[in-house]
């Protein structure tokens, strides 16, 4: 799955910033550059100071994604080397207090509390939900849905697309891919390009109101002659990006498909 989102998402990051630079060509007053105030704090000749906080984030990265792209680690076992590298990373900077220790794992057990809680709240509604006979309901509409599992794949996505926008990714990876999953592979669907057509489809999560996690990071850092309103309209263009990408998946599976059977065969 990691090596089957790799070319989807330098697409998508291309796609992004493809629509930057055309707004920006189009419209300079939207993308306005540093002013001479803001060039002049930096010196243009010390590039070692630039590499130095640059480089250590960036081999955390590459150590965390290639152990699990060698096959050398779970995604478990590598977020305990991302946890280590991010420790160490601090004692060189000498900015690990017991302050900082303390917020972090104040912070994790907090995160890790409430993925638990929506974990378990999960299970138990898939076990009532199959308990009066929802699974085989679900199986029923999907399988005599007319067109197929192309029509079936059509209704998920929409489906997942909606609950975005009043539930976040957490929710329906826990409530709704279980249910329909099973099923969708079941009529002979890739499981790497469904696992990727469901990942892109949860990321626009992140975008449409009034639920976004990225509106609320924005709102949290934008000036305050910047609305809400103003961030919900601004939105919009990515998230139709998002959904070409979603409609060139699955027009060309082979964008999810073809690198991880490079790598695995």
């Amino acid at each position: 799955l990691f090596v089957g989102a790799l070319i989807p998402g330098l697409i998508l990051v291309a796609a992004y910033a493809l629509y930057l630079l055309i707004v920006a060509w189009s419209n300079p007053a939207a993308a306005p550059g540093l002013s001479d105030e803001d060039i002049g704090a930096y010196d243009e000749g010390d590039n070692t100071y630039l590499l130095m906080n640059l480089l250590p984030p960036l081999l955390l990265i590459g150590l965390v994604l290639g152990s699990i792209l060698a096959g050398a680690a779970t995604p478990t076992e590598a977020a305990g080397v991302g946890a280590i590298g991010a420790f160490l990373l601090a004692v060189m900077k000498r900015q690990l207090t017991f302050q900082t220790l303390s917020k972090t794992l104040s912070n994790t057990t907090k995160v890790t509390c409430m993925v638990f809680l929506i974990l378990i709240g999960a299970s138990v509604f898939s076990l009532g939900f199959r308990g009066v006979g929802g699974e085989e309901l679900i199986h029923e509409l999907c399988t005599h849905m007319p067109g197929g599992k192309l029509t079936a794949v059509l209704v998920v996505m929409l489906v997942m697309f909606l609950l975005g926008f009043i539930l976040d990714f957490i929710e329906i990876t826990f409530v709704i891919v279980p249910l329909v999953g099973p099923v969708l592979l079941a009529m002979g669907l890739d499981p790497v390009w469904l696992g990727i057509m469901m990942a892109i489809n949860l990321q626009t999560s992140f975008l449409t109101p009034p639920f976004g996690f990225a509106l609320f990071y924005l709102r949290g850092v934008a000036p305050t002659e910047v609305t809400t309103s103003d961030i919900y309209k601004g939105v919009v263009p990515f998230v139709m990006i998002q959904l070409i990408l979603l409609c060139a998946l699955a027009v060309w599976p082979e964008i999810a498909t073809w690198l991880p059977e490079k790598f695995y065969g």
